[in-house]
C-alpha cells in the first residue's frame, strides 16, 4: 500500500485535538473526524487535519504547501449553507486534487430531496408522492395527497427539524408544520405520504463498478405505542433517547426470500440514476406488503467507525481501516473529465 499524504476537510469547530486524553470519543462532537484522522494515520498514512469554516483560501493554501495526494471530504456545509459543500468539491476539481466521496453534479441533485424525486420518477423508481412548498408560499395540497402526511427539509440533512410532530392527519397541522419548516429550520418544505414499515439503509461504494454493503435497518419498535417509527432528530442523534427506548442499527432479517438483493439492486439503480461516485447510503421504507419506496440518497454519509455504514461494511470483512482505505482507493480512481 502507498503512503499517502491525506488532507482532511472538516468544519474548523470539529478538528479533533491532539490528545484527547479525557474525552470520551465516542460521545464528542467531533468523533468521526477523530476516527478518521486517527485511522488514516495507522493505516500509515501522512494526514493533515483542516478546518474549513467559510474560506476556500486556506484549502488552496493547504494545497500549495503541503502537496497533498487527495483530500479525504468531511464537509457537510461551507459559509453555515448545507448544499454549498458541493461547491467545494468543485473547488477541489479545479485544483485538481482527488478527493474522498460523491462528485459535485452528484451532490447536487442528491442535497435537493424535490429533485432527487423527478430524476427517480424518469427512472421509474419508487417513491412516495409529494409535493413541495417552496418558502413564501402556502399550502395547496391535492386531493390525491392523502393523509397521513411527513413533512420535511427539501434540503436538510441529519434529520434537522424532523419529530413526531412532522407527521401530520389534517391541512391545519400541514400548515402549520410547514410554516415551521420555513421558519424555524429555513428552507422549502417536502410533503410526502408517509409510508408505515420498516426503514432500510444500503450503503454503495465506488463509481462506475459499485460494491452494495448489506441491507441495514433501524430498529425503533421499542418507541412508545402513540409514537410513529420515524427517524427524528432524537433517534438519530440522542444517546439517552436510544438508551431509553432500544433503538438500534442492524442487519436486516426476516426479509421475504430474494428482497435484500431486489434492495441492493434498487440502491444501485438510485446511486446511478442520481450520478452519485465515491460512497453513499440509500434510505428506503419496506411497508408491510413488501412494497419499496425509497425516501433519499445521503451522498457522503456519516463514517465514523460506530455507525451504520461502518457497521454494515464490516460485514463483508472490511474493518474500518480496511473501508477508509477504500474510500481512498475510489476516490484517486475518480476521473471529473470522464463524468459524463
Amino acid at each position: 500500500m502507498k503512503r499517502l499524504r491525506v488532507l482532511v476537510l472538516m468544519h474548523e469547530d470539529l478538528v479533533p485535538p491532539e490528545e484527547v486524553t479525557g474525552y470520551d470519543v465516542k460521545i464528542v462532537e467531533w468523533r468521526t473526524e477523530y476516527d478518521v484522522v486517527s485511522t488514516l494515520r495507522k493505516l500509515g498514512h501522512e494526514v493533515y487535519p483542516l478546518g474549513v469554516k467559510s474560506d476556500l483560501g486556506v484549502i488552496h493554501s493547504a494545497i500549495e504547501q503541503w502537496k497533498p495526494d487527495i483530500a479525504f471530504n468531511l464537509l457537510e456545509e461551507f459559509d453555515g449553507v448545507a448544499v454549498y459543500d458541493q461547491h467545494v468539491v468543485s473547488y477541489l476539481e479545479l485544483l485538481h486534487l482527488p478527493y474522498t466521496g460523491s462528485n459535485p453534479r452528484g451532490l447536487m441533485l442528491a442535497r435537493d430531496k424535490v429533485l432527487t424525486k423527478k430524476v427517480l420518477a424518469f427512472h421509474k423508481i419508487p417513491y412516495p408522492e409529494f409535493i413541495e412548498v417552496p418558502q413564501g408560499r402556502t399550502v395547496k395540497r391535492p386531493k390525491s395527497l392523502t393523509f397521513p402526511l411527513i413533512v420535511k427539509s427539501v434540503n436538510e440533512e441529519a434529520s434537522l427539524g424532523i419529530s413526531q410532530a412532522s407527521i401530520v392527519a389534517d391541512d391545519e397541522k400541514l400548515a402549520e408544520r410547514v410554516a415551521f419548516v420555513h421558519n424555524s429550520v429555513g428552507s422549502g418544505a417536502l410533503i410526502e405520504r408517509y409510508i408505515e414499515g420498516r426503514e432500510l439503509y444500503v450503503g454503495v461504494i465506488g463509481n462506475g463498478q459499485l460494491q452494495v454493503l448489506p441491507v441495514w435497518e433501524l430498529i425503533m419498535d421499542k418507541l412508545p405505542d402513540d409514537a410513529k417509527r420515524i427517524a427524528t432528530e432524537r433517534v438519530k442523534w440522542s444517546r439517552k433517547y436510544q438508551l431509553k427506548y432500544g433503538i438500534i442499527s442492524k442487519e436486516a432479517d426476516n426479509l421475504p426470500d430474494g428482497k435484500a438483493q431486489a434492495i441492493q439492486d434498487l440502491a444501485k439503480r438510485v446511486y446511478r440514476a442520481l450520478g452519485l461516485s465515491g460512497y453513499a447510503r440509500i434510505d428506503m421504507r419496506m411497508d408491510a406488503e413488501g412494497h419499496l419506496y425509497v425516501l433519499e440518497a445521503n451522498p457522503n454519509p456519516q463514517i465514523a467507525e460506530d455507525e451504520d455504514f461502518a457497521d454494515s461494511a464490516k460485514k463483508v470483512d472490511y474493518q474500518y481501516k480496511d473501508l477508509l482505505q477504500e474510500l481512498l482507493n475510489v476516490g484517486l480512481r475518480w476521473r471529473p473529465a470522464k463524468a459524463a
